[in-house]
């Protein structure tokens, strides 16, 4: 039978008193009623029941070790099995000094001797590890991620660092895990469903580290780190993490990819190693067909290069480094092709690596957000440069100049083109903007919004490599654009196989159904512009005509 004090007050720590002698019970209420809200059990079995009842409120149990049914010890053995149980501090109650010490062993956080006859020292010791324990949780809630339970990253990396210093002959390895386009799961699914998601990875991340030394955390939204003894084989952590998770959720389909770091680097600092376990997860990013990547010297080198490239790219502008080329763009619609623009194409001539084509600095600059640096450089040297053809040849021919992702976030945009054009004596008739279809992806409202001021500026703005992205016919409707330019891809193909040519003919109809003209890029033979022109495109660009050329050279297509 259990017996209380008084009615729990949930404003007072609660202290459970088990022994199964009442004057003991007695005696050690009537010594903390005051400080504390005491109840009482009989024995072990009576006081695992009131633990696993209590375990929210309860701040501490006094347990005597010798009581029928279920003693102390039994009781303390199956505290120390209980994940929940094994953080409610226990001090026992004894005369015999080896009790004593195997009840600390046990788990145990103190003990007070029997006979209870100086009750200043019992409330003091009751007091100290009541204090002490509520410390302890104190700091483990500020180490740990509220929503997974895992370590924050600040503590990770503390206790990354105490597993280097004293298990040095433990050869461990960093890993990063990233869930594909988790975002869309809270927008399409909602926070509550993108928060099971990540519950579930961390939950399996756990059951994984019951069998290998490690430690892991989350770091942001949906990325988590692992710090954990080298495996040969990574493979049976992201199966069990895809099957942890369906065994939850039956759709949508979960993909979830994986950065290793596994050199054996005394040298490199743990963070460090991080960033390249995630270099290595992000290589894989949007590749399906795989879920492990490994940083090699491959990747070691490109990102080296990377670097090199993010270095330089200040003196690169400051030293006019970076080169435009400009590629022309036909009307096709008479009997001979008639030069109505152009398109500026950016080259770096970097002093040591050389001639460098967009390919090797413009996605890196993008992800970065340098890239806003490479676009105001080209729009100078592209406006300026109209201005020079319309004072030597008295005509002014448009130009299209990219437009980054990066760029619509800036607020002062429209000032900037609007001052780059005052600058020159030139109109917004002068420089045609380009966006990639896939830049509309991004909070789609504030694109729009932004184009759509651009637009009533009086620039033209131009849709680049269309079909290429992830735009909804339904979407295409609302976008702001005067010009679609169809992705080269598609007419590479175009007089290769019939699919392409289809392809080609429903995208001139959803042109001719908004109303806006096409320029086919990628034109390299002609039987491609043939075919073109047989679905209707007015515009063509392509090598056919001319590759992107220095101005010099360009100047006698001019002429």
């Amino acid at each position: 039978m259990i017996t209380k004090f008084k009615k729990v007050d949930n404003t007072r720590r609660l202290v459970l008193v088990v022994d199964d002698e009442k004057v003991n019970r007695d005696m050690l209420g009537y010594i903390l009623h005051k400080d504390y809200e005491v109840i009482y059990a009989e024995n072990g079995k009576e006081a695992l029941k009131v633990i696993k009842e209590k375990r929210q409120m309860l701040s501490l149990v006094l347990l005597d070790l010798l009581m029928p049914e279920m003693d102390g010890f039994t009781l303390l053995e199956q505290l120390k099995k209980d994940v929940q149980l094994r953080t409610i501090p226990v001090i026992v109650l004894t005369s015999e000094k080896p009790a004593e010490i195997k009840s600390l062993e046990l788990g145990a956080a103190d003990f007070i001797t029997k006979p209870y006859d100086v009750p200043k020292v019992i409330l003091a010791r009751v007091r100290r590890i009541v204090e002490l324990s509520e410390d302890k949780m104190m700091i483990k809630d500020t180490e740990r991620d509220a929503l997974t339970g895992l370590y924050n990253k600040q503590f990770f990396f503390k206790y990354a660092q105490h597993i280097d210093k004293y298990y040095k002959e433990k050869r461990m390895d960093c890993l990063v895990l990233n869930i594909d386009h988790f975002h869309l799961l809270n927008e399409l699914y909602g926070r509550q469903f993108g928060d099971k998601v990540l519950k579930l990875v961390a939950e399996n991340i756990k059951n994984y580290l019951v069998d290998i030394y490690g430690i892991s955390c989350r770091v942001e939204a949906d990325t988590f780190y692992l710090y954990c003894e080298h495996q040969e084989d990574y493979n049976p952590l992201i199966e069990q993490l895809m099957n942890g998770i369906s065994a939850e959720i039956k759709s949508p389909k979960i993909h979830v990819r994986m950065g290793v770091y596994n050199r054996d680097d005394q040298k490199l600092g743990n963070e460090r190693k991080f960033d390249q376990a995630k270099l290595a997860c992000d290589r894989i990013r949007e590749n399906f067909s795989t879920s492990i990547a490994f940083y090699d010297m491959e990747l070691h080198r490109s990102m080296i290069y990377s670097e090199r490239l993010i270095n330089d790219i200040h003196e690169a502008v400051e030293q006019n480094q970076f080169m435009v080329y400009y590629q022309p763009v036909y009307s096709v619609t008479g009997t001979k092709p008639e030069l109505k623009s152009a398109e500026a194409l950016v080259r770096w001539k970097h002093p040591e690596l050389g001639m460098l084509n967009p390919e090797s600095f413009i996605p890196l600059f993008e992800n970065n957000g340098l890239i806003q640096l490479v676009d105001y450089y080209v729009w100078e040297k592209a406006a300026k440069q109209v201005h020079s053809w319309k004072e030597k040849f008295g005509v002014q021919l448009p130009v299209s100049v990219n437009v980054s992702r990066i760029d619509i976030h800036d607020s002062g945009l429209k000032e900037k083109l609007l001052s780059i054009l005052k600058e020159n004596g030139l109109t917004t008739e002068s420089l045609y903007l380009e966006l990639t279809e896939s830049a509309y992806g991004d909070n789609v409202e504030k694109h729009i919004r932004v184009v759509q001021e651009l637009r009533d500026c009086g620039f033209k703005v131009e849709m680049d490599d269309f079909g290429s992205g992830y735009s909804s016919l339904n979407m295409l409707s609302r976008l702001p654009i005067d010009v679609l330019k169809l992705d080269m891809e598609f007419v590479s193909k175009i007089h290769k196989d019939a699919k392409s040519y289809r392809l080609v003919e429903i995208i001139m109809d959803i042109a001719g159904y908004l109303d806006v003209p096409v320029i086919a890029e990628g034109v390299e033979v002609e039987e491609q512009l043939k075919l073109v022109k047989k679905v209707g495109c007015k515009y063509v660009q392509g090598f056919y005509f001319s590759k992107p050329v220095p101005p010099s050279e360009f100047e006698c297509l001019l002429q």
